[in-house]
């Protein structure tokens, strides 16, 4: 079947509707998601029972980078910075030294095992340098599993900022293999050019953004989340019109973004935590039924090779030399090794050599679809596993609500006080998102005159209000207190 502008929906609903129900039951066994996506698309592809045939690596490159700004940018809104502060120098050493490490002694054993060329192993070596953060997020998250000491925000803080790294370093191999005149020096001033760059304009549309959805004036609260996909997709495309990393800066953007206060803040994660899922299903449908099982098998043999060689060695020694100098156990090493999920991500950088043309591209493609299967298979299953065999999970009583699993789930806090808005208070006409109110409280309703009013972030505090907040402890109601009446108080970072 080829598809059609009259039958894509039709198709393409009933293959994500099939996924979502398959889904929903593939933990019972074992199975990630993720993978399952992946499997329906292959069945419903030229070489399986649905017969659709879909052969355009440029529509699937299209399709990959629109979704990969869509989870890393939701990856970045989940991401606490009090969570990742502690951790934040061993997960961007992670994300930068051991890209290169992990692309450089993989790309040299495909050297070794192969007939490709020192550029064309370091390419292959690059496109599956990076771990996915759709698989680490969707798999970490699905799995409920809670880690001791700081564990799960370094591997989310991994895989949600080394895509850039490894996008860099695929653009740059794939230009020397292209051009084979040019030295390996050349490609240097580029990636500190994409690295740098990105990493400035991420920072700078975050407060951007923070500015336009605090200040712009929609009438309706569905239209928040509009406008935050349209700064996203300016983000990266402006950035990467100047020559930036548009992934480094969606990303950054996305952290910035998700640990300020926001006009509508609880209704654009939620929609975000289904876009992302949404644009993992179908970023896994397009792969599968972009790649034909046909043409991997004659890979098996040199796709089993390369793979356990990634999982056994090449990733285990990228990470234990990347955090040689930080002092860490050996058994969180060694989790933080296992964890090196290889997902979509390398697949659709694959597709970059295809639509170069150059001469082992296709081969190339499917040994990467193959390292990406397998890793996600034999590693995403056993998380659970290795992390009680290592003694890094938490008991199941032990586990923790973050600040964003309070946000999206809309958790009761155990005490609630009534605050009256006197009328020499600061908060007097104020916005409620520009008073810094602590995340560890909230207001449920506000009491004017003989009307009860529900708060939103561009609600103006008038006199003599009563505001109606849930809390903890009466710490947070002492801050909310501070944060009504004390206009010299510090601002928050």
């Amino acid at each position: 079947m080829n598809l059609t502008i009259e039958n894509i929906l039709l198709v393409g609903s009933i293959l994500l509707f099939i996924s979502i129900v398959v889904g929903k039951t593939s933990y019972k066994f074992g199975v990630p998601t993720l993978l399952l996506f992946l499997a329906i698309g292959m069945l419903a592809g030229s070489d399986g029972i649905g017969g659709i045939r879909f052969d355009d690596p440029k529509a699937a490159q299209f399709i990959g980078v629109v979704s990969l700004n869509f989870i890393l940018f939701s990856g970045g809104l989940d991401t606490s910075w009090t969570s990742v502060r502690p951790i934040l120098r061993e997960g961007i050493v992670l994300s930068t030294l051991g890209v290169f490490l992990t692309a450089v002694s993989l790309g040299t054993f495909v050297w070794f095992v192969t007939d490709f060329t020192i550029y064309e192993s370091l390419l292959l070596g690059s496109i599956v340098s990076s771990t996915d953060a759709a698989a680490v997020f969707s798999i970490l998250r699905s799995k409920s599993l809670a880690l001791k000491t700081n564990l799960r925000p370094t591997l989310e803080l991994e895989s949600g900022s080394n895509d850039p790294m490894a996008y860099v370093m695929t653009i740059a191999f794939l230009t020397l293999v292209i051009n084979q005149d040019l030295s390996i020096v050349s490609i240097i001033p580029m990636f500190f050019q994409q690295m740098i760059v990105g990493g400035i304009a991420g920072f700078a549309f975050g407060r951007i953004s923070k500015f336009i959805i605090n200040k712009i004036d929609l009438d309706f609260e569905g239209l928040y989340p509009v406008l935050v996909i349209a700064l996203m997709f300016i983000t990266f495309s402006a950035t990467d019109f100047v020559g930036g990393n548009g992934f480094l800066a969606i990303y950054i953007c996305a952290v910035y973004l998700g640990n300020q206060d926001l006009i509508h803040k609880k209704t654009i994660f939620r929609m975000y935590d289904g876009l992302a899922w949404l644009m993992q299903i179908v970023l896994f449908l397009t792969l599968g039924l972009l790649v034909f099982p046909s043409q991997i098998i004659p890979y098996f043999g040199i796709g089993m090779l390369i793979s356990f060689f990634l999982i056994l060695v090449a990733r285990p020694v990228s990470v234990f030399l990347s955090l040689i100098f930080f002092k860490m156990k050996l058994r969180r090493r060694f989790y933080i090794s296992w964890v090196g999920l290889r997902g979509a991500v390398p697949i659709v950088f694959a597709t970059y050599p295809l639509l170069a043309g150059i001469e082992n591209a296709n081969m190339i493609f499917n040994i990467v679809f193959f390292i990406s299967v397998t890793s996600v298979l034999i590693q995403g299953t056993t998380l659970s596993l290795f992390a009680k065999w290592l003694k890094v999970a938490l008991p199941e009583k032990a586990k923790k609500i973050t600040e964003v699993d309070q946000l999206i789930l809309d958790l009761p806090k155990s005490s609630l006080q009534e605050f009256e808005i006197k009328p020499d208070y600061y908060a007097v006409n104020k916005r409620i998102v520009d008073l810094n109110f602590p995340k560890s409280a909230f207001i449920v309703m506000i009491k004017r005159s003989e009307e009860y009013i529900r708060p939103g972030g561009s609600t103006e505090l008038e006199a003599n209000d009563i505001l109606m907040v849930l809390a903890d402890n009466q710490s947070d109601f002492t801050k909310v207190q501070d944060c009504l009446f004390n206009h010299d108080r510090e601002t928050k970072p």
